[in-house]
C-alpha cells in the first residue's frame, strides 16, 4: 500500500508539471483559431473555429510573413552551419595543437562570455553603421551584417563545447593517424568529424534554435519590414499600445515552430549523447 501511495504520488505530480507546460501552448492554439484575435476564451472547448487568423498571414499583402519565414530560416541555416564549420575546426586547434597564445586565447574567449550580451549592444550599432557606409551589404539592416553580430555572440560558447568533446577523444588515434602518415587536416576531417557527429549535431541544434527565435538585435539592426525575422515581424501584432491582435501572432508563432519542432525530431537520436559528450573529458 505504501509503494503504491509512493507511485500514485509521483504520477500525480509528473502529470501536474506536464500539463502546467502543455497549457500555454494550449493557450496559443485557441487562439490562433480564435475569431475575435483575442486571448480570451469562454472555455477549455471552444466552440466555434476560424482559420481567419492564418489567412491573414497569407491573404494580407502589408504582412510578408513568408518572406520573414525565408528570412529567418536562411539566417538560422547559415549562423548553423558555419558555427559548426568554424567552432570544430577552433575546437580541434585548441585541443590538439600546440601554438603561441593557445591559453590566453581560451582564456580570453570564456572571459568575453561572462558579459552579458546587452552590453556590446551601443558598440555594435555604432561598428554596423560605420560599417554600412563602405560595405552597405554587411552594415547596419542588412542580414549579412546580423549573421556576422550571431557568429561572433555563438563561437565562444560552440568552442568551449566542442573542445571539451575532443579532449575525451583518445590522444592515440591522433598519433596512430601520425603514424600512417595523416596530415592535421586529415586527422580532423576523418577521425574527429565522424567522432564528433553527436555533439557537432547538438552545437547545430542549439545555434539554429538560438538564431531562430532571438529578437533584440534582430529588432534593432533590421529596419526594413521587406528583411525582418519572423520574431520581429510577428511583434507588429501586439507592439501597439491599443491595437493588439493576438490571433494572427498566436498563428504565425505556431507555423514558425514547424521547423523547430522537424529540425529536433531529426536529431533528437545525437541530442542526449552530444550534450553529456560535451561536458566529459576523458
Amino acid at each position: 500500500m505504501k509503494k503504491f501511495l509512493i507511485a500514485s504520488w509521483r504520477h500525480a505530480y509528473a502529470l501536474t508539471l506536464v500539463l502546467f507546460a502543455l497549457f500555454p501552448i494550449y493557450l496559443v492554439v485557441l487562439s490562433s483559431f480564435n475569431p475575435t484575435g483575442s486571448l480570451q476564451i469562454d472555455s477549455f472547448i471552444p466552440r466555434e473555429f476560424s482559420l481567419n487568423n492564418y489567412e491573414s498571414l497569407f491573404n494580407d499583402p502589408t504582412i510578408p510573413f513568408l518572406k520573414w519565414m525565408q528570412n529567418t530560416l536562411l539566417i538560422a541555416a547559415a549562423s548553423s552551419i558555419i558555427s559548426v564549420a568554424i567552432g570544430s575546426a577552433s575546437a580541434f586547434a585548441f585541443s590538439r595543437m600546440r601554438f603561441k597564445g593557445k591559453k590566453i586565447g581560451l582564456q580570453t574567449l570564456l572571459l568575453v562570455q561572462m558579459f552579458p550580451a546587452i552590453l556590446a549592444l551601443s558598440a555594435i550599432y555604432v561598428i554596423m553603421e560605420r560599417i554600412y557606409t563602405f560595405a552597405p551589404s554587411l552594415g547596419l539592416g542588412s542580414k549579412g551584417g546580423l549573421l556576422l553580430i550571431y557568429l561572433g555572440g555563438a563561437m565562444g560558447v560552440n568552442i568551449w563545447l566542442l573542445k571539451g568533446f575532443v579532449d575525451s577523444i583518445p590522444v592515440e588515434l591522433d598519433e596512430a593517424a601520425k603514424m600512417d602518415g595523416a596530415s592535421p587536416m586529415q586527422t580532423f576531417w576523418l577521425i574527429f568529424l565522424p567522432l564528433a557527429a553527436p555533439v557537432l549535431a547538438v552545437v547545430a541544434l542549439l545555434s539554429f534554435i538560438g538564431t531562430f527565435n532571438e529578437f533584440i538585435v534582430a529588432r534593432l539592426f533590421l529596419v526594413d519590414v521587406e528583411s525582418r525575422t519572423v520574431a520581429v515581424g510577428l511583434q507588429q501584432f501586439v507592439g501597439a499600445q491599443y491595437g493588439q491582435n493576438w490571433g494572427p501572432f498566436a498563428a504565425g508563432s505556431l507555423l514558425a515552430s514547424i521547423p523547430i519542432v522537424i529540425l529536433f525530431l531529426w536529431l533528437q537520436k545525437y541530442i542526449i549523447n552530444g550534450l553529456t559528450a560535451g561536458s566529459t573529458k576523458g
